[in-house]
Formats: structure tokens, sequence, C-alpha cells
């Protein structure tokens, strides 16, 4: 087992466990608990791009998601200010019960599958420039530009709801 390997093993492992982190106790108990395990989920999803050998894509994980989307839904949380009794307390119910036995099944099935199947997919060369910064900027701006725009438009919207609903009436 080589380097490249063990990395990916352990980053594959750190995304695993800080995102059922998120949903599962002290995340799952707290907004702002699972927004920065979020986060680093995120970096960890981020060493998997490098791998991957796409640096672009590593960047960008980093500042557009861990770096604006998540900071600015930590702030989002933290200007909401919940307390205990607003959060409730941890229930379980049969649905939650079910969820864990087919997440269970699930990450067994898949195992087996793996263990039983070996994927042969030839390896194609890409394009001259393909993740680059200019072949990315070009798409983005060129072809998704309203749906870039209207998602900054989007987060806008999300944050002056939040200071509208933080807003204590004096």
């Amino acid at each position: 087992m080589g380097f490249e390997q063990i990395l990916f093993w352990l980053l594959a492992l750190g995304v695993i466990v800080t995102s059922a982190l998120v949903v599962l106790p002290p995340g799952g108990k707290n907004p702002l608990y699972g927004a920065l395990l979020l986060i680093v989920s995120f970096f960890f999803m981020s060493g998997l791009y490098v791998l991957l050998f796409a640096h672009t894509m590593a960047v960008l994980q980093i500042l557009v998601y861990a770096g604006a989307i998540m900071v600015l839904f930590t702030f989002v949380i933290m200007l909401l200010n919940l307390s205990k009794k607003e959060l409730g307390d941890e229930t379980r119910t049969i649905a939650k019960g079910v969820g864990v036995v087919a997440v269970v099944a699930l990450a067994v099935k898949t195992a087996l599958v793996i263990e039983t199947q070996t994927l042969n997919i030839p390896a194609k060369p890409l394009p001259a420039g393909f993740g680059g910064v200019d072949a990315i900027a070009d798409t983005l701006f060129h072809n998704y530009l309203v749906p870039f725009e209207l998602t900054g438009v989007l987060l806008l919207v999300a944050v002056i709801g939040a200071v509208v609903l933080a807003k204590r009436t004096l």
C-alpha cells in the first residue's frame, strides 16, 4: 500500500467521520458544532481533490465552501443565538432507528460490492487546460453568469432574513 493510498483512506475516513458527526451528537445537538464539523469535513474533501490533481477545485472548496458559505452559516447561527430550550431535547424515534439500520446495511452492501468487483475503466487523457482557472472562469462567467449572480442574491437574502428574525424587539 503506497503513501497516496494511505493518505486517501485517512482523508476519506476524515470526511466520513466529520460528516457523520454533523448530524450525530454533539454536532446534531448544537447547530454551531455541526457547522464547524462541516467546515472540517470540507477541508478533508479538499485534500481528496489534491490527491486527484484537481488543485483548482481544492482551492475553491476551501475558499467558497469553508471560507465563505460556512462562515456565513456560522454567523447566522451565532446571530440567532438559540438557547438550549429552543433547541429542544434529543428524542429517539423509530424513524431514526430505521435510518441507522439502513445506513449500516448500505455500508455493508457497498463494502461487499467493492470487495467482489474490480473496476476496469480505461483512463483517457484530459484536454489541455482542463480544470484550470482559465477554463473554469470561462465556463462560469460565460455559460453560468446568471445562476452565479442569483446565488449571490440568494445568500444576501438569507443573511437579511436571519438579521430580521434575530432582531430583538425593544
